[in-house]
């Protein structure tokens, strides 16, 4: 198993060097700057249209249920223990990065989701589309939009499943000594339920489940900052010095170097939003909606919210804290350090966030890889992939963490590269379209 590590970690190192952090930020500056900066103009038009129906529109979930089916799958353990990744091997400011990640994605999401929309098919079941039919259709790479398909799936048992039940296992298994393999049995047949009901029964759970869980989280760890108000100036020094200048091993932290900060922020920035993936324009691809635009702008909030709203409070309060400091295993550094302020409640909420946030993360997911699935080998395939897809919630709750973290950034890196390359394609269609509707409104 250590053999099998290693040898992941040494693929990850490689996927995720500076060629793949560079296509990713650079088609997310790129897009920006073909978009005249969007993302910043037109964020209080987007947020608006989150609750809004359009009459006569197409699909089978309301905006709404796209964007929590989507920010099921991305706020999730990346915003508890991706986040705590990043500082534990990058430093503070790490999370500098997964800003950069967040400011540019959220154009890249806006893009993802105009294609998603746009070359989306109606199916036997309902609309399906993302980046494996706009790919194929806009770009004419119908094998490339293979490719894409293949690593969707293998995403999906990684960023999408094991990590995600590994992390709520974890977390049981510290704060409760329930055993691992409890937590995968338990996970499994949740999971089952709902996903049998395919995107309408995601849709309704994710709806209800989101909003819920992101207000408890977000309440809780306000309540720590404004209480602590005095730390959080030396917080944001943190992030903001580290972001370009490295930080000397001290107490149990190892240090890390600028090229750390910026590699594991990426990185984990990239794990947590997900824009560039082409993960979340599979679910936009379901929306009501009338005009590709609209959805876009809904779904680009997403990546607001999960990198610029969650993440970086979690960054926060783990930097205000002194465990990062000490050493703490990345795994429970979120944990410790809601206890180091709340006592055991801290440690409670954290527990519940990490299950809430590992549960959706999954159900999201599973959605992704089924399209991804049906997509290569058609749709009487969907339950041999769910029956798949459940059980490797059981083996992700038994492995180590590192092995799990690893095969996901692979996993990450390989679906990211066929996206991109069809979305700096297609960035014409993504433009025209935008210049369409701003001119109309």
């Amino acid at each position: 198993m250590e053999t099998l590590n290693n040898v992941i970690s040494a693929i990850s190192s490689f996927v995720w060097g500076v060629p793949m952090l560079t296509l990713l930020v650079g088609t997310g500056l790129y897009l920006t700057i073909r978009l005249k900066g969007m993302q910043f103009w037109a964020l209080g038009h987007a947020l608006k249209l989150i609750f809004v129906k359009e009459k006569g529109a197409q699909g089978d979930i309301s905006h709404f249920s796209a964007l929590t089916t989507a920010l099921a799958a991305t706020v999730g353990i990346g915003n508890i223990v991706g986040v705590a990744t990043a500082i534990s091997f990058g430093g503070p400011g790490a999370v500098f990065w997964m800003w950069v990640t967040g400011l540019v994605g959220m154009a890249t999401k806006y893009s993802e989701a105009i294609l998603a929309v746009k070359y989306r098919e109606k199916g036997k079941h309902g609309f399906k589309g993302g980046p494996m039919y706009y790919i194929a259709k806009g770009a004419n790479l119908p094998k490339l939009g293979a490719i894409f398909a293949l690593f969707t799936i293998l995403a999906s048992f990684g960023i999408g499943n094991m990590s995600q039940s590994n992390a709520v296992a974890k977390a049981l298994d510290t704060q409760f000594a329930v055993p691992t393999w409890v937590t995968g049995i338990i996970l499994l047949t949740i999971t089952s339920f709902v996903i049998l009901g395919g995107i309408k029964s995601i849709g309704k759970t994710t709806s209800f489940l989101i909003p819920f869980m992101i207000a408890i989280y977000l309440l809780t760890a306000f309540s720590i900052i404004f209480t602590n108000i005095d730390k959080v100036a030396d917080a944001f020094s943190l992030i903001f010095y580290h972001a370009i200048n490295p930080i000397s091993a001290t107490g149990g932290f190892a240090g890390a170097a600028v090229a750390a900060a910026i590699r594991y922020g990426l990185a984990r920035g990239v794990f947590s939003n997900e824009s560039g993936l082409g993960s979340a324009p599979i679910a936009a691809a379901a929306a009501k909606t009338k005009d590709p635009v609209t959805q876009a702008l809904v779904s680009m909030t997403q990546t607001f919210i999960d990198t610029i709203v969650v993440c970086t409070i979690t960054a926060l309060i783990i930097l205000m804290a002194p465990i990062w400091q000490q050493g703490v295993d990345a795994g429970e550094l979120t944990l410790k350090s809601f206890e180091f302020f709340l006592g055991n409640t801290g440690a409670i909420i954290i527990v519940i966030a990490t299950i809430l946030f590992g549960y959706s993360t999954i159900l999201g997911w599973s959605y992704y890889g089924e399209r991804a699935f049906e997509y290569l080998f058609g749709h009487k395939s969907i339950k041999l992939y769910r029956i798949v897809f459940v059980s490797f919630i059981l083996i992700g709750a038994m492995l180590k963490l590192d092995l799990v973290w690893n095969f996901s950034d692979v996993a990450n890196g390989l679906m990211a590269i066929p996206n991109l390359i069809g979305l700096l394609l297609l960035s014409n269609t993504v433009a025209s379209e935008t210049k369409r509707y701003f001119k109309n409104k």
